[in-house]
């Protein structure tokens, strides 16, 4: 059986009958035309693994067989064979989506190296992958069991994406189980760090890792500049992994110049995390300061609602209170609309504010609707659909208006997600909160091994809605379900993703600086004069 089925077209190909014949010996099926007419009719009714293009023949011109044969078939690779490397042929090649180009003349183990480099690629990036991660799983290992830190956590973190992103590109299911099993393993021991270390970097601040409550003041303000204007963008719920999927989206209209992550404050959720990002507050400090902005998970109404308040307040608090400043928050279509066409009018602020709500939404809607679990059933699957809907989003055609301004983006989140399997029963009285990954309330009754618990709320910066109040945290993939109907709920939320608990998912979250592609800092350009 042939390794692949080739298509050669070159009104010359008499010629080349000897490289046709080192192709054939090396396995391939080789087809010959002397014409882009002929190669049409051809791809028409044939499968075709790779097409082989002269760029100059009479009649219909490589180029214009080109562009037909990708009518038929998008996916087709083609190498133009060209003796022409002029700029503007080139620039029209790479925009035909030619998969390689090759210059005459050529010899037979060129045109056999671009050839394998195409049909092969998938196989020996597979194969290099899982090779490249069989050497780094011992390291990993050895890092995960030698007691380290907030820092070293997140390039932990950090590693085991990559390697999930790396493997996504493989056909190795075991491989892609082991790795599984490692980030389990070490979502275990980053709860048992997380139970040993967060109540003490409440306590002592100088000790604990950038945070909520102090993101703004440490990774925000300092991006400050005169004349600048600065976008710090909030996505709701954007995972690491996330970040990483909307990525190249961002890089063709921006550059990078930090990449980076902090610690979502317990509970990862909205109500606590992106409250604390915008206060600069613990949730316990909120409610003292600001009792008429603050909510408990019992009461009703909604949670999130003065941020820009309490935005303002931060920044007064700072010594930023002259700051020009303007806050939106976009929880539809038509306020996302709406931001894509006044953005423009953004650029005289010192500091923009965007909230952007999509991603929580798609968790929560996945949860509830049947055709998203199909479209976000897995990790993978999950990062898919968020870089589409950035893609397309208003948000993305908004940045893309000011990408040839001089500005700055700070990109960050609120928490993370993770996908929940292991259910575990807790028992409360009425007041206890429905919440999956965390509750509080009196008269809490768990198994001690599967959460993490705070009798006292105070030493976790928390607030206590009643006295003899407790919290507690779900470990890694568990979530809380009460004994009443326990099977029902433990098979609709099995398989979902939820937040509030521990893990490197939810609480390792990005915080990335972008600046426009023309950004130029006045003191990194040289004088030209002595």
């Amino acid at each position: 059986m042939a390794l692949a089925r080739i298509i050669w077209v070159d009104d010359e190909i008499e010629s080349l009958r000897s490289q046709q014949l080192f192709l054939e010996n090396k396995g391939y099926q080789v087809e010959t035309f002397t014409n882009g007419f002929e190669a049409i009719d051809y791809v028409k009714e044939h499968p075709v693994d790779v097409v082989l293009i002269d760029e100059s023949m009479p009649g219909i011109t490589g180029l214009e067989t080109l562009a037909k044969i990708k009518e038929i078939n998008r996916s087709i690779p083609v190498v133009l064979i060209t003796k022409n490397e002029t700029e503007n042929l080139m620039d029209d090649a790479i925009g035909s989506q030619i998969s390689d180009y090759l210059i005459k003349p050529v010899n037979p183990n060129q045109v056999w190296l671009s050839l394998k480099k195409i049909i092969d690629n998938k196989r020996l990036v597979a194969e290099k992958t899982t090779s490249a991660y069989q050497q780094q799983f011992r390291h990993l290992f050895t890092a995960l069991n030698s007691n380290p830190d907030h820092r070293e956590w997140r390039d932990i973190y950090k590693k085991l994406v990559y390697w999930e992103l790396e493997m996504q590109r493989t056909d190795s299911p075991e491989m892609q189980e082991v790795l599984q099993t490692q980030k389990a393993e070490a979502n275990t021991e980053f709860f048992k760090f997380i139970s040993k270390q967060y109540a003490g970097w409440i306590q002592e601040p100088a000790s604990a890792p950038v945070m909520s409550h102090t993101l703004l003041r440490n990774k925000v303000i300092p991006q400050l500049e005169k004349e600048v204007p600065l976008f710090f963008i909030l996505i709701d719920n954007l995972r690491f992994d996330q970040w990483k999927a909307i990525e190249p989206v961002l890089l063709q209209n921006f550059r990078r110049t930090e990449e980076d992550s902090f610690y979502s404050i317990l509970p990862t959720a909205t109500q606590y995390a992106r409250n604390a990002i915008f206060s600069g507050l613990l949730p316990m400090d909120m409610q003292k300061q600001y009792p008429q902005y603050f909510k408990h998970d019992e009461e009703e109404g909604g949670k999130n609602l003065f941020e820009e308040e309490l935005l303002r307040a931060q920044l007064q608090r700072l010594g930023k209170g002259s700051l020009r400043v303007h806050y939106t928050k976009v929880l539809n279509n038509q306020s996302g609309l709406e931001l894509q066409q006044q953005i423009h009018n953004l650029m005289g602020n010192d500091l923009n504010i965007i909230v952007y709500n999509f991603v929580d939404m798609l968790s929560h809607a996945r949860t509830e609707m049947e055709v998203l679990k199909e479209l976000a059933g897995d990790e993978s699957s999950y990062r898919s659909v968020t870089a589409s809907w950035f893609e397309h989003s208003p948000l993305h055609q908004a940045l893309k208006r000011i990408a040839d301004k001089r500005c700055k983006i700070v990109l960050a989140t609120d928490h993370g997600s993770i996908r929940v399997h292991t259910p575990c029963k807790v028992l409360g009285d009425r007041q206890t909160t429905t919440n999956l990954r965390y509750k509080h309330g009196r008269n809490l009754q768990y198994e001690p091994k599967d959460v993490l618990a705070f009798r006292n709320p105070l030493l976790a910066g928390l607030p206590s809605p009643a006295i003899n109040s407790s919290y507690i945290f779900a470990k890694g993939d568990h979530y809380l379900c009460y004994p009443n109907n326990y099977n029902h709920y433990v098979n609709y939320y099995r398989n979902t993703f939820q937040h509030g608990g521990i893990s490197l998912e939810e609480m390792i979250v990005p915080v990335i600086t972008l600046q426009s592609r023309n950004f130029v800092n006045p003191y990194e350009v040289q004088s030209d004069n002595p």
